[in-house]
């Protein structure tokens, strides 16, 4: 999988992938990481990629010729831009996004970009949140990481892929290790008797209760939970 990342910056985005397991995946190339600075493909004096709104307003955009341009020159690729007027990125998605082979990533800054690359050259619009950033590298950035995970040979372990929280709806069981008390507080007794089939009934019952402690949205979605 190839993933490039249209931004002004990318030194923000190329150390996140030197380590730990987007790390290792890079260098067994699983996923290959490619940043495509704007500036380079503007025809303004200065490498200068921005403007002043049409109608007024406070701030800048980016102007649509080195943002189109820069999009053309990967080729064959799925464009996803990060706004708040996106869809909600959810597990799913990272899920289905990971069948693809090449994603690229439009990084917005200043006030955003010109409609029009929306309009002509995306695929898809993500929202992370309703907050805003500085620029889009930290949400694109996210995206990407959660997506990486769901291609096989990222992870060490691909069974941990199917108790993790958002599977099957529902946040992931609280977990423990040692030692079996911690000042005071002892972690569940049935852990400790080596009844995997009572474990699991256990575990699953105590996701239930955390989704519904701390997302009553998402255990509201939930057909007939049992606690």
């Amino acid at each position: 999988m190839k993933f490039n990342f249209i931004t002004l910056f990318p030194n923000l985005v190329t150390p996140y992938f030197t380590d730990s397991i987007l790390g290792r995946a890079c260098q067994n190339g699983i996923i290959e990481i490619n940043c495509i600075n704007p500036r380079n493909y503007t025809k303004q004096k200065h490498n200068k990629v921005d403007e002043y709104m049409i109608g007024g307003g406070a701030g800048l955009l980016i102007y649509a010729q080195p943002l189109c341009d820069a999009i053309d020159s990967i080729g064959q690729t799925h464009v996803i831009y990060l706004t708040p007027a996106g869809k909600k990125f959810n597990q799913n998605d990272a899920k289905r996004l990971a069948k693809f082979n090449n994603i690229t990533f439009i990084c917005g800054r200043y006030e955003g970009i010109d409609e029009r690359v929306v309009e002509s050259r995306v695929n898809e619009v993500f929202c992370i949140g309703d907050f805003i950033l500085t620029g889009g590298e930290l949400a694109a950035m996210s995206i990407c990481d959660a997506v990486s995970r769901n291609i096989p040979g990222v992870l060490g372990n691909a069974n941990s892929l199917d108790i993790e929280s958002f599977e099957n709806g529902i946040l992931e069981a609280p977990s423990f290790t040692k030692p079996n008390i911690f000042n005071g507080s002892s972690v569940p007794s049935a852990f400790l008797k080596g009844n995997h089939s009572i474990i699991i009934a256990l575990k699953n019952h105590m996701a239930l209760c955390k989704t519904r402690f701390f997302r009553p949205d998402l255990y509201q979605t939930l057909k007939s939970p049992k606690l």
